[in-house]
């Protein structure tokens, strides 16, 4: 089951709850997004976004203190120790959904490492704790953490990491008995291998490129008010003309191989999970002589595939039409797809971590099931008033995918009208203006077809 399904939480908010029958407001998000495009066509025609040279920076006491040792330390010795505690629960716990392991990795992680990354910038580099067992492993063996015993190959980019993400998406949303415990020890028992061995051959280098955790944390830190300027110093969105635009750390993301691949599995993989929850799929499903493992797993892999080969085509085609053609503009575009990836999260997780994400505080205080109430929240219940709003969760829904479309048509516009030719820009973004709606048309169906 999915943590849809394993947390029935997802739910919240249906067709029903709208204000307006769903096929309106399929055409007005179409609307939205074509609207939008049109408005920059004749307001924005030259390139806004400066990356990362752009911001004003914060005091230096602020840049000095985050870089400083002791902070740093502190925050890995947090990461550390909490991830001791979870893996206490992993390995010697009770293999019932009473264990808060399976709500930490399915929610606080999976889907909290979003509202964190939007609140404090990439802080998974520094929270992760194989990179903090990395950097005491090289410290007590007077090691460089960047060196290892071969070259970390140039053309590797994110790829380990995207494939990293699809395998845990396939956990979350397909293979049979998730909800276990053998289940989750052995995937991250290899999880933990691949790293470590690889840490260990190529460097520190390795978490970046490999663990799907940190890419999908530093993807969502992109759309953080904080971020690095070239300079190094910490910079900060304000109104204008203070300021970082809203969508200015989004464009100094770095363009690597792989990135669309993992742009892809992380908006597929959401896509599929509304599908895998309609009716339609379920009904068909437990129907049929085939093993339902297989049928998620081709459904799942269909879902990331058909994200990367309509995104790569359509940045193609608009090389194409403008005279501009470049291998490359798959991974220039690349992230735009971020925001459009943030609404899906948004939309279909954000109800499940607000709501599980207390029945998991609640349990971890008690991780081995003995009675122990560590933290003092044994006795706490969830408050679940939030189900009595399915309506505004409802409009929420439809806000956060519109929405992150029409970021992500700003972010393509501003890329386009800086990589094509002035007279040709507008002919070229059109394949991408079709795929996203397209993208939002499904997007809002499948969220609303169960």
């Amino acid at each position: 089951m999915s943590i849809a399904q394993l947390l029935p939480l997802h739910g919240l908010g249906s067709r029903q709850d709208l204000p307006i029958p769903l096929t309106y407001a399929l055409i007005g998000a179409a609307v939205a997004i074509t609207a939008s495009f049109v408005v920059l066509a004749v307001a924005w025609q030259s390139p806004k976004y400066r990356g990362n040279a752009s911001g004003r920076a914060l005091p230096p006491a602020v840049t000095r203190t985050i870089d400083s040792g002791w902070f740093r330390w502190t925050v890995r010795l947090i990461g550390l120790l909490f991830a001791a505690y979870v893996a206490m629960a992993l390995v010697f716990g009770v293999d019932r959904l009473t264990n808060p392991v399976f709500g930490v990795v399915y929610v606080l992680v999976w889907v909290g490492l979003v509202p964190i990354s939007l609140v404090f910038g990439p802080v998974w580099r520094t929270l992760s704790p194989l990179r903090t067992l990395h950097l005491l492993f090289c410290r007590a063996f007077r090691l460089k953490p960047s060196d290892g015993l071969l070259k970390l190959p140039a053309g590797l980019g994110v790829w380990p990491a995207a494939v990293g993400l699809f395998a845990f998406v396939w956990l979350e949303l397909v293979a049979p008995e998730r909800a276990t415990l053998p289940v989750l020890q052995a995937w991250f028992a290899l999880y933990f291998a691949i790293l470590v061995i690889g840490a260990l051959l190529f460097g520190d280098r390795w978490f970046s490129a490999a663990d799907p955790f940190e890419a999908y944390a530093m993807l969502m830190a992109r759309l953080s008010p904080f971020g690095r300027r070239t300079d190094g110093s910490i910079v900060a969105r304000r109104p204008p003309p203070a300021a970082r635009r809203p969508l200015e750390n989004l464009d100094g993301l770095a363009p690597r191989p792989g990135l669309v691949a993992l742009v892809s599995a992380l908006l597929g993989s959401t896509a599929y999970d509304g599908f895998s929850n309609s009716s339609a799929w379920i009904g068909w499903a437990q129907n049929t002589d085939y093993s339902p493992t297989l049928l998620g797993t081709l459904a799942l892999l269909g879902f990331v595939l058909f994200v990367f080969i309509t995104y790569s085509a359509a940045t193609q085609l608009a090389g194409r039409l403008s005279d501009s053609s470049r291998s490359q503009l798959p991974t220039l575009f690349a992230h735009s797809v971020v925001p459009i990836a943030l609404g899906y999260v948004l939309a279909h997780y954000a109800t499940l971590l607000i709501l599980e994400g207390q029945r998991t505080l609640i349990l971890l205080s008690d991780p081995l099931s003995r009675g122990w109430n560590v933290f003092g929240t044994r006795e706490l219940g969830v408050n679940s008033s939030l189900a009595n709003h399915t309506t505004a969760i409802s409009i929420g829904l439809v806000i956060s995918v519109v929405g992150g479309h029409i970021l992500g048509v700003v972010s393509a516009h501003d890329r386009a009208v800086a990589l094509f030719p002035r007279g040709r820009a507008l002919a070229g973004q059109i394949p991408l203006l079709i795929v996203m709606v397209a993208y939002t048309v499904g997007g809002l169906a499948l969220l609303f077809s169960t």
